[in-house]
């Protein structure tokens, strides 16, 4: 997966061209987290925002592309999205404590190496734009 973004300040939002596989990426942390039985406290605390917000963002990453698109995101979105990334790995330890990589790839499509790549694509872009 291609993890290199740019991000363009369009007043308070960025604007990023994204790939269908980063967005696919995207969804699918933001999505497996707003799937889970968690309250605005918990989703507050995992990505900075209740379950309105991450629903609206879900609703907005759905869908298959087959180009790749531009998103216009806010601050709040764009942390949304790094916070989902960063966090959704965390959710398929084992009892032991290990990672479980079987069920994170099947779950979610990608290998954990691909979510934090883009997150840090993420951040990197924003301290650039």
């Amino acid at each position: 997966m291609r993890t290199q973004l740019k991000l363009t300040r369009d007043g308070d939002v960025f604007i990023v061209r994204l790939t269908p596989r980063q967005v696919a990426a995207m969804y699918e942390a933001l999505s497996h987290l707003s799937e889970r039985d968690y309250g605005d406290t918990e989703l507050t605390l995992l990505v900075g925002s209740g379950r309105e917000a991450v629903d609206a963002l879900v609703e907005r990453l759905a869908g298959r592309r087959t180009e790749s698109c531009d998103f216009r995101l806010t601050m709040e979105e764009l942390h949304m999205v790094h916070s989902a990334l960063c966090t959704a790995p965390t959710l398929f330890l084992e009892r032991s404590g290990l990672f479980a990589e079987e069920p994170f790839n099947i779950r979610l499509g990608f290998y954990r190496e691909n979510f934090y790549a883009l997150a840090h694509a993420v951040l990197r872009a924003a301290a650039e734009a």
